[in-house]
């Protein structure tokens, strides 16, 4: 085995490789070829590291110094100065110093130290497409463990560890696998949910893209824990690096026999086929995710029966979603008093969030549960750009609803979140700032939910509709008091009426801005204004006479000729043609035009 005294560790998730991480990775090889450094330093290509607007970065190990945004033009420089002349690249570093004047450790940033790595324990470590870095992570030695005891031990050990789903529903793992176990069938299934779907979210994709091996791991054993021995792994199509990865795994593990046909020798068979979704939201609800398997149309059916009883093919069938199963060789590789350490009493353990919006540092975060909202926003997300005020944050995606700023110390856990109109759902959290128009987010996400409704039940297909509808004249100042009593009153009824967790869900967008921010509804439709000044409809464009310096800059990039002035004259704008684009904002050298 070779040991080298530098390791490179270059991004190479789907955000990275758009920003040419790839290239960057043949670079990095080819001129450490160049500079025969080959026996000193080694390359390697790892999923996410959770530094999404660092992208593309690298972290340079054994002393974890991190750069970031690196261009291909960058590396060779790079290469001569890190590992030639012995000196760092410091227009690269991210956050350069300690106290003392040494080059911080990426692991000791605040980025970091705020956070806890299970479910991301491997990401942006370990190659993912190889089998034998996994391993040499105690990779599969979950499984070998688990394959010693009875099945019943295992599904105890997870109902100790009172691990919730983490795909929104956050029911107990181990009395769901219990269920299934208990369920006398000749033929099981188990099912793996990687249908994420949410806007803004990508922790299931990452954890696919940079450690799929531990899907397959727990997948395994809970085939082994409820007797099934097939496995199917249910991602969208949008998602064609994690495929690639998973297929990749999938293959390597069968070539090690560690998936297939009698595994470590035990007797026990267990197979994983990979389905792909044309993208539908609603397929991440179980039971319409088990009829696009079935080749059938995804809509969701009535439960009773659930999965566990009667699911693919009719047969018994467990579902968990990817960062749920990620917990899951942990768990039984530290014992459930290790992992009930960690969170808190009712909500153990750790949740991903992919945090984005008016945020500093957005990416993908691995917190215990419990932490505060206002660590995650300003220790770990590094606080609001611009100086702005921090408003409200979304979490849950479309399903979840707003907390305002006056929340922002409350512990982040299952219950916490319920009890203020949100939901944990399976980790989307977008934070909003002042400039944020409370109306038109829940319009955003309403939008969303109307069109992705499979159409089965008149409460989500209908309600939704007209909710939007109410939403859009709203934003537009073409609604009344009468609108918003409407408004209350319907998001109630499609809360109450829809069949699957989608429509009971929408309106909470709705409900969650109606207690919080009831104030800028009432501004929308009493004073026709948008306090936030986002809403097109709502808000005028005017020019500051003492600002103005009359030189036509406005004028001249103006497509609809809204903006009348000869240069050297004080301009103005027509309302009546100006469409709001917002572009004379944008190109006035003096900040003369002001949103009104």
């Amino acid at each position: 085995m070779d040991f080298y005294n530098f390791q490179l560790l270059v991004c190479n998730g789907e955000s990275c490789k758009d920003n040419e991480s790839k290239k960057i990775t043949r670079l990095l090889k080819q001129y450490i070829k160049r500079y025969n450094l080959n026996e000193e330093v080694e390359v390697i290509q790892t999923g996410c590291l959770g530094l999404c607007d660092l992208s593309p970065a690298i972290i340079v190990y054994p002393n974890g110094i991190l750069y970031q945004k690196v261009k291909p033009e960058d590396v060779e420089e790079l290469v001569k100065s890190h590992f030639i002349e012995d000196k760092p690249l410091q227009r690269l570093l991210y956050q350069p110093k300690e106290n003392d004047g040494r080059i911080k450790n990426v692991e000791n940033t605040t980025l970091y130290q705020n956070q806890k790595r299970i479910v991301l324990k491997n990401c942006g470590i370990i190659d993912p497409e190889n089998i034998e870095e996994y391993i040499a992570m105690d990779g599969y030695k979950a499984l070998y463990n688990s394959l010693q005891k009875k099945p019943l031990e295992i599904i105890e050990e997870l109902k100790k560890s009172n691990l919730k789903g983490r795909g929104g529903g956050g029911f107990p793992t181990g009395l769901k696998w219990e269920f299934a176990y208990k369920n006398n069938s000749n033929q099981k299934y188990f099912i793996c949910n990687a249908d994420e779907g949410d806007p803004g979210a990508f922790m299931d994709r990452s954890v696919l893209e940079g450690d799929p091996h531990s899907i397959l791991e727990a997948m395994t054993i809970g085939g082994y824990a409820i007797g099934a021995n097939k496995g199917y792994v249910y991602i969208r199509a949008e998602y064609p690096l994690a495929i690639k990865r998973l297929n990749i795994a999938i293959d390597e593990s069968k070539k090690y026999g560690l998936l297939g046909k009698n595994i470590f020798e035990s007797g026990f068979d267990f197979d994983i086929e990979v389905r792909l979704g044309a993208g539908a939201f609603v397929c991440g609800e179980e039971t319409a995710l088990i009829k696009s398997i079935e080749s059938k149309r995804g809509m969701p059916v009535t439960k009773p029966p659930f999965p566990a009883n009667k699911g693919l093919f009719d047969k018994p069938t467990i579902i968990n979603n990817v960062e749920t199963l990620a917990n899951i060789p942990q768990i039984i590789l530290n014992g459930h008093e290790w992992f009930t350490k960690i969170g808190t009493k009712d909500s153990p353990g750790t949740k991903v969030f992919a945090l984005g919006g008016k945020i500093k540092n957005t990416g993908l975060i691995e917190i215990p549960m419990g932490t505060k909202l206002r660590d995650v926003i300003y220790k770990i997300g590094g606080g609001i750009p611009n100086g702005k005020d921090f408003k409200a944050v979304q979490t849950g995606g479309p399903s979840g609803g707003c907390i305002p700023k006056e929340h922002i110390d409350i512990p982040i856990d299952y219950q916490n979140l319920i009890d203020l109109g949100s939901m944990m759902g399976s980790g989307g959290m977008i934070v909003m700032d002042e400039d944020t128009c409370m109306v038109d987010v829940a319009r955003f996400f309403l939008d969303f939910t109307k069109d992705e409704s499979c159409g089965k039940c008149s409460f989500c297909r209908i309600g939704t509709k007209r909710l939007l509808e109410i939403l859009e004249k709203i934003t537009q100042g073409r609604a009344n008091l009468k609108d918003l009593k409407i408004l209350e009153e319907l998001s109630k009824q499609v809360k109450e009426g829809s069949l699957c967790g989608l429509g009971k869900t929408a309106p909470n967008p709705i409900l969650s801005t109606l207690n919080y921010f009831m104030n800028e509804y009432k501004a929308h439709i009493e004073d026709k204004k948008c306090p936030a000044k986002s809403c097109s409809k709502l808000v005028t464009y005017k020019i500051l006479e003492d600002k103005c310096q009359k030189c036509g800059m406005c004028t001249r990039n103006c497509n609809f000729d809204a903006i009348k002035g000869h240069i050297g004259e004080l301009h103005s704008i027509d309302p009546e043609l100006c469409t709001r684009c917002g572009m004379c904002i944008e190109v006035c050298p003096f900040d003369a035009i002001i949103k009104d």
